[in-house]
């Protein structure tokens, strides 16, 4: 059975932009422009999840929020313009699921409301039952099923041990690897000395770097060796 989704959006290019991706990930999903209409949706639709903008006409988000956890456990994600800290403080505060600002990554959405459903114990609800991982940091997402990597959905080109070493310290975000390690896993220790690592570390620093000299995402540490900084992964 497929995972419903129900979009609150009185801007319909929003709402068709976040429904057409969603229905591509297998879900059935419907839009209304105004929290009255939602409600009356919701007496004859059963939802699995909400997708909810608080400015709205009439009945604004946040008080559709307070009258429908009422009387629902449904997860709410609020995608609004509203994006002070007040506004998130208060829409978590209130019982929201997630609190995302626009503008907003339609890829990064669509990956929450996958783990989502994961979480619901509803994976089969969506079209692909093997999750991917992916991993986000700064403007890149690295697919290690595609085996590409992405900079604001560009591809950016890589040589093949460049993508293995990037993969293995994506992988192992949460860790610093040593040169030992790195070399024994990429290169099997067959060949060549250590320094081909720190060879390989500075060329993808010039691929993936704004300032190479001074990294923001493959940093260096000391004494150790180096660990992909800034680490977000998804399984999708």
């Amino acid at each position: 059975m497929k995972g419903k989704v129900l979009i609150i959006d009185n801007v319909a290019d929003t709402a068709n932009i976040v429904a057409r991706n969603l229905a591509n990930e297998g879900l059935a999903v419907k839009a209304v422009s105004s929290a009255e209409a939602a409600f009356a949706l919701l007496d004859t639709w059963k939802c699995d999840l909400i997708i909810l903008e608080i400015n709205l006409p009439g009945m604004d988000g946040f008080e559709f929020l307070a009258e429908f956890i009422k009387t629902n456990s449904i997860p709410v994600f609020i995608l609004s313009t509203r994006s002070s800290e007040e506004d998130q403080i208060v829409g978590l505060g209130m019982g929201a699921d997630e609190y995302i600002t626009k503008p907003f990554s339609v890829k990064i959405l669509t990956m929450r409301v996958r783990a989502m459903f994961r979480r619901m114990g509803m994976a089969a609800a969506l079209s692909c039952s093997e999750p991917k991982r992916l991993y986000n940091f700064g403007p890149y997402i690295l697919d290690t099923d595609a085996k590409v990597l992405k900079k604001d959905n560009q591809f950016v080109e890589l040589a093949a041990k460049e993508y293995a070493l990037l993969t293995f310290l994506a992988e192992n975000y949460e860790k610093h690897m040593s040169l030992e390690v790195i070399y024994n896993k990429i290169w099997g220790g067959s060949f060549g000395r250590l320094s081909t690592v720190t060879v390989h570390i500075q060329r993808l620093r010039k691929k993936i770097e704004d300032n190479p000299a001074k990294p923001t995402w493959l940093v260096t540490t000391r004494g150790i060796g180096y660990r992909l900084d800034k680490v977000v992964a998804y399984a999708i």
